[in-house]
């Protein structure tokens, strides 16, 4: 069978894998939070369900893509290289995919602490017992399509029969964007033994907390310029080669079949990766 034919069928069979698999969200937490009742499914919950589940799909197809455009050039180019070039490329797609991930997944638990805190601090204020307010306050922040999570339910489970809650909250600060929770923990750790105003220390953590994520995204702001430079600046090749082609050198030929254009292809590919981590280190830097 040709490189390209058995490619293509790998490449079919790996997309097919992905559209018959998914990531399964337990449902034992929130059987567990509802008091042991059935859970009864809500419109709004299977939307999110879908919208997770869509997302999840459309990032195993973009780290299959490159394989697939490999495929496609390989079999315009007449070479195997580009084949093997996608191959390599799926790897380094998945794990920046998977660090944008956890990028989101980070901004949405800090959000969810700022949030936490905003609802125990109502609770309280509205007359609330500390241990409620906060049982109260987790049920409504993560009402999300996976409910809560181990480390919310840990504090959930501290709260609702009287555990130790500072240290549920410690435990659930170690997650990326948690942090807030360590600062909730010493709240609740004063209020408890020297008798100060939970809800007061609450209310200016959650404005610390808040001042602090407006910082780092005015921070993403100011370096969205040079990131979108350094995409501009990676997609510059790609602009030459349609050039070429446009008028009528054929380059994919000389950098397929040639041992000048196998130079300048290895060249260009060190030269691309180099300046590729040049920015990021600058984007780094800027961001520390």
């Amino acid at each position: 069978m040709p490189v390209p034919l058995f490619a293509g069928v790998l490449c079919a069979g790996t997309a097919a894998w992905a559209l018959a698999g998914g990531d399964r969200v337990s449902r034992r937490v929130r059987v567990v939070l509802a008091g042991g009742g059935p859970v009864v499914p809500r419109g709004p919950q299977h939307w999110e369900r879908l919208v997770v589940a869509v997302r999840v799909r459309a990032a195993r197809w973009r780290e299959w893509s490159c394989l697939g455009i490999g495929l496609v050039v390989a079999l315009l180019g007449g070479s195997v290289i580009p084949l093997v070039a996608g191959a390599a490329a799926v790897p380094l797609v998945r794990r920046w995919l998977r660090g944008r991930r956890r990028e989101r997944e980070r901004g949405a638990r800090t959000a969810g602490v700022i949030a936490l805190c905003g609802a125990v601090v109502g609770e309280l204020r509205a007359g609330a017992q500390p241990g409620q307010a906060l049982t109260a306050a987790i049920r409504r922040t993560a009402a999300g399509p996976g409910g809560p999570g181990p480390a919310e339910a840990a504090v959930l489970a501290a709260a609702a029969f009287a555990g130790d809650v500072p240290a549920a909250l410690r435990q659930a600060a170690r997650e990326p964007g948690a942090e807030g929770l360590a600062g909730m923990a010493a709240c609740w750790s004063i209020s408890v033994d020297g008798g100060a105003g939970l809800a007061a220390g609450l209310e200016r953590l959650e404005g610390a907390l808040r001042a602090e994520r407006d910082r780092q995204e005015s921070l993403r702001a100011q370096l969205a310029g040079a990131r979108s430079t350094t995409v501009v600046l990676a997609l510059l090749p790609l602009v030459g080669l349609l050039i070429g082609t446009g008028l009528g050198a054929d380059p994919l030929r000389v950098l397929l079949h040639t041992p000048v254009g196998w130079g300048c292809l290895m060249a260009g590919g060190v030269l691309e990766v180099l300046g590729l981590l040049w920015c990021r280190r600058i984007v780094g830097a800027g961001e520390r």
